[in-house]
């Protein structure tokens, strides 16, 4: 299911949108789960990275398109834009956030129906799965196939991940629960660890990538027969 949001504060383009969308589900047998928001504001309030694809005006009362667009890509990098304009002159600034095309106003069905198409295609090109984790300042989405461990640092978890770390309030427990799908497995009291980054296993600890984190003893066996079941999984 595509998750897509319209952000737009005329409610005759709000209604336009809409009902391209119901036509694009039909003609396309898509299924979406579509959300409006009538501001730059009321997204940037609500975002958490849970969306695929963002249809957003520029022209917008408190926050424009523009301005939440780049506010946005601090949070997530991956998230499909598309600008609904009649001001073609912010092409330039597109560019920067990375904007995947613009559709023209008054937006016709057949050009926003191509352009929908590559922006499913990038959409679903990615195959990946992300995380949303609350930071100083907001929240910061995270690919998890670039997390390497999971660590518990005080009332805090640090997460290090192939751009960095970033820290997060938390407990293992939750960050256990939040990863169960993803393969991760906590190699000791204090720490988990992604098992597709896990290069080796010596002396007692997991290898990932120069990193060289304890496996417990207490864990050690349990610890073994996940790895073995990721690699027979992942390997066949």
């Amino acid at each position: 299911m595509i998750r897509l949001a319209i952000v737009e504060d005329e409610e005759q383009y709000i209604q336009q949108l809409e009902e391209y969308l119901a036509r694009y589900q039909r003609e396309n047998g898509r299924r979406m789960d579509i959300r409006v928001f009538r501001d730059g504001d009321e997204l940037l309030e609500q975002y958490e990275g849970q969306f695929d694809i963002l249809l957003m005006d520029i022209q917008m009362r408190f926050v424009d398109g523009m301005t939440a667009a780049e506010q946005i890509r601090q949070r997530d990098q991956e998230v499909v834009i598309m600008f609904i304009t009649n001001m073609t002159q912010y092409a330039i600034r597109g560019y920067q956030v990375d904007a995947l095309d613009y559709l023209v106003k008054p937006v016709e069905y057949f050009a926003f129906s191509r352009k929908l198409d590559r922006a499913i295609s990038r959409a679903g090109s990615r195959n990946r799965h992300y995380i949303s984790i609350r930071v100083d300042g907001g929240l910061r989405k995270l690919d998890v196939s670039h997390i390497l461990y999971i660590e518990s640092q005080g009332h805090d978890l640090c997460y290090l991940t192939t751009e960095g770390e970033y820290f997060s309030r938390g407990t293992i427990r939750e960050a256990e629960e939040q990863m169960k799908h993803h393969d991760f497995y906590r190699c000791n009291k204090g720490c988990l660890v992604n098992m597709a980054r896990v290069e080796a296993v010596e002396d007692g600890c997991c290898l990932l990538e120069g990193e060289r984190i304890p496996i417990s003893r207490a864990r050690r066996k349990e610890f073994m027969e996940e790895l073995a079941d990721y690699m027979s999984r992942t390997l066949t």
